[in-house]
């Protein structure tokens, strides 16, 4: 096991995974190297899996669930106990903790791997726990508020119960039941509302959502994500194409974007996978879009696309958060067509890119053909002004800040 400062401040960052996986797990690892950076001994807490990064903390890891891997039924049993209540991530966390003493514990993404037991363990020991609201799980069992490809809020007013009726979670009714009765159990012990002490929210949308349905404002504290910008490149070519970048799933809205770039007769570039990928390729065909697949595309490869892009478009048909892609996308010094929903309006100002109506082909289409026609230097200063405004309000240096001084107030030194 390493050695540890025995005066230092010390950070225990919790995650199902450990590997960058999506938004989540990117700002989980930038948070534990900024923090490591800043001389605080940094210890990890996360499912073992085949993908994860070498760790000399991963003997406390937890055993992996991985769902759609096939399993026997008994397997399949236990695997739901884990994902309503960890017995197992408690005993590791409660061994952890005793070897560490952490300053703090700084949580992420929990549920279904890890479970939030863990988190009535973390306060028992005495230790201040913060949680990053990543996605809508603490008021909607499916976490999405989106069901059938609409927005839904159904179980608004503690009415968890449709999560079950609907068959929300794969349309299955066995792993709806399962959510349902992991929902029941968790705000019967109130493993979020009593056992964390703060909630980190990156998006006032996100925020005002949880208040909505009953969670207490002071409770919550709005940080948004981050990058450094310093590690983007912004010296591109433009070149003819628009870019959406992310997972192929329906609430990303690929459809609405395919045919509206058909109507707009521009060029689409797609960079990703997902379960609609096929669909979408059929659909491109049946429309006439001048659409390209590229499949998963990360580092160097991505960057370029999106370099070299007329602009990001995120045409979102559910409440996002506060999207990675687009503070990337600016910090490549490109600009950004959003869908008005979540919290994505409040990150694409008329100065660095446009918006056009969720779920609208011709609203879409309007605003691709309207950023089409700018010259390419106009675009180039819609990104330099995205650029610059994440450099100042979501740079590594601004988020540091604010956590420290979240920490702070629940008696970190």
């Amino acid at each position: 096991m390493p050695t540890l400062d025995s005066a230092g401040r010390r950070l225990l960052a919790i995650n199902n995974y450990y590997y960058r996986r999506g938004g989540a797990e990117a700002v989980f690892f930038d948070h534990m190297h900024m923090f490591g950076e800043i001389g605080w001994d940094v210890v990890p807490f996360a499912m073992q899996h085949d993908q994860n990064e070498t760790s000399p903390w991963s003997d406390y890891f937890v055993s992996e669930i991985e769902y759609g891997r096939k399993t026997g039924p008994l397997r399949k049993v236990a695997q739901a106990a884990s994902v309503i209540y960890s017995v197992e991530a408690q005993r590791k966390i409660r061994r952890l903790v005793d070897r560490i003493r952490p300053s703090v514990a700084h949580a992420h993404n929990v549920y279904h791997h890890l479970s939030p037991a863990i988190f009535s363990t973390l306060k028992a020991a005495g230790i201040p726990v913060v949680m990053t609201v990543h996605d809508l799980k603490l008021a909607c069992p499916s976490y999405k508020m989106l069901r059938a490809g609409k927005v839904c809020e159904d179980c608004r007013g503690g009415r968890i119960y449709n999560v079950l009726r609907h068959r929300c979670v794969k349309d299955s009714l066995p792993l709806s039941a399962v959510v349902f009765a992991e929902t029941m159990l968790h705000r019967l012990l109130g493993l979020y509302r009593d056992k964390v002490d703060r909630l980190v929210v990156p998006s006032s949308f996100y925020l005002e959502k949880l208040v909505e349905w009953g969670w207490p404002r002071e409770k919550m504290v709005h940080i948004p994500n981050f990058v450094d910008v310093s590690a983007f490149r912004s010296d591109w070519q433009e070149a003819d194409y628009f870019v959406f970048a992310g997972r192929l799933a329906p609430e990303k809205g690929i459809k609405t974007l395919i045919r509206a770039i058909a109507l707009a007769g521009e060029r689409l570039v797609i960079a990703g996978t997902g379960p609609e990928e096929e669909s979408l390729r059929q659909l491109a065909g049946e429309v006439g879009a001048d659409v390209t697949f590229t499949g998963y595309l990360s580092g160097e490869k991505l960057h370029r696309l999106i370099g070299e892009c007329r602009a990001l478009v995120l045409p979102s048909e559910w409440y996002e958060n506060a999207p990675i892609s687009l503070l990337e996308t600016y910090a490549l010094g490109r600009p950004v067509i959003g869908a008005a929903i979540g919290g994505i309006p409040e990150m694409v100002r008329e100065d660095t890119g446009l918006l056009a109506l969720s779920g609208d082909v011709e609203d879409l289409a309007g605003a691709l053909s309207r950023m089409a026609a700018l010259s390419s230097s106009e675009r180039a200063r819609l990104g330099a002004e995205g650029r610059a405004w994440i450099a100042r309000d979501f740079s590594a240096a601004a988020y540091r800040s604010r956590t420290l001084d979240l920490y702070a107030a629940l008696g970190v030194p």
